[in-house]
């Protein structure tokens, strides 16, 4: 791709994604596919304009400029969901440009997405939720202690509504799992984590069964040999118990964190509150657990009303 940036636009695409990681606090994959969104359009550009463009050419674009990008993309097979998250680094980065270069990029700002449905998340029923943690933490084929260490990590995800980043991220500082955790999530937004009973005590059986030493500024799950647990490790304990008990492919550990704020929500729980624990930035994008219950209510419904 660096064919396609004048060194003015590559030091600042550089700029921007270290900013995204140092001020944003974004997570490194969110920053690598941000970095690939934007070389991806300006690649396109370069090929578009017959030369790589400078901070000035790119401030210069207009709506047949991305409507030909747009259409290129979709061309090549790009859904519509993909390229509007494409579309939304593009505009972040061309705003943090104006920012720092000046110029109005009016027209990357004022495109619009391709409109997509958005899809409901796919909890599991609580029974089943139940019966994953189960089989996990008693796997007979694994060692004790990694059973164990499976177990905690699939329960922090259900009972805390953890994402899978943010359990392996917790440190040998607890260990000894306290009540309520500080978790640092997505952009950095911190926020206040109260633990069940039953994480602690998953957490404390790993951590008295682990043959690897955890000092408090060190991973808390471990791998086999001993250095971090690899979040694939994760999703292969999820595909082994979909295999045992039958589940969907839409059982995976990020639906665990679904299957959280699903359940709280059924049971009365308040969308703000949730919002709160799950650390959405907006509370729109927790009010999707809404449509959610509803679809599980008429699907009830559909299967359990009278028909003449």
């Amino acid at each position: 791709m660096s064919v396609a940036l004048t060194p003015a636009v590559r030091a600042a695409l550089a700029d921007w994604v270290a900013q995204l990681s140092a001020v944003e606090g974004r997570a490194a994959n969110t920053c690598t596919a941000y970095r690939a969104d934007v070389s991806g359009f300006l690649a396109f550009m370069a090929e578009h304009l017959g030369q790589a463009p400078g901070p000035a050419a790119l401030m210069a674009l207009g709506q047949t400029d991305m409507r030909a990008w747009m259409a290129h993309e979709r061309a090549r097979g790009v859904q519509a969901r993909s390229l509007a998250r494409a579309l939304s680094a593009v505009r972040g980065f061309f705003r943090w440009l104006a920012q720092r270069e000046g110029g109005e990029p009016t027209a990357i700002l004022a495109a619009r997405a391709p409109r997509h449905k958005r899809r409901l998340p796919r909890p599991l029923e609580q029974g089943a939720a139940r019966a994953v943690l189960a089989d996990a933490g008693g796997n007979e084929a694994a060692a004790p202690w990694i059973a164990a260490r499976d177990g905690a990590v699939l329960t922090l995800l259900y009972g805390c509504g953890l994402r899978v980043s943010e359990a392996l991220g917790l440190t040998g500082a607890e260990a000894e799992l306290p009540e309520v955790l500080r978790i640092r999530g997505k952009g950095g937004r911190e926020r206040v984590v109260p633990t069940l009973p039953a994480a602690r005590a998953a957490v404390a059986r790993y951590v008295r069964l682990c043959p690897h030493a955890l000092p408090a500024d060190g991973p808390l799950f471990r791998g086999v040999r001993g250095g971090p647990l690899n979040p694939r490790l994760v999703a292969q304990v999820m595909e082994r118990a979909r295999a045992r008990l039958g589940l969907p492919e839409t059982a995976t550990p990020h639906a665990l964190r679904h299957s959280f704020a699903t359940h709280l929500l059924a049971a009365g729980g308040d969308l703000r509150a949730i919002q709160e624990l799950l650390g959405h930035a907006s509370l729109s994008t927790t009010q999707i657990y809404t449509a959610v219950d509803g679809a599980r209510l008429m699907e009830v419904y559909a299967a359990a009303h009278p028909r003449a």
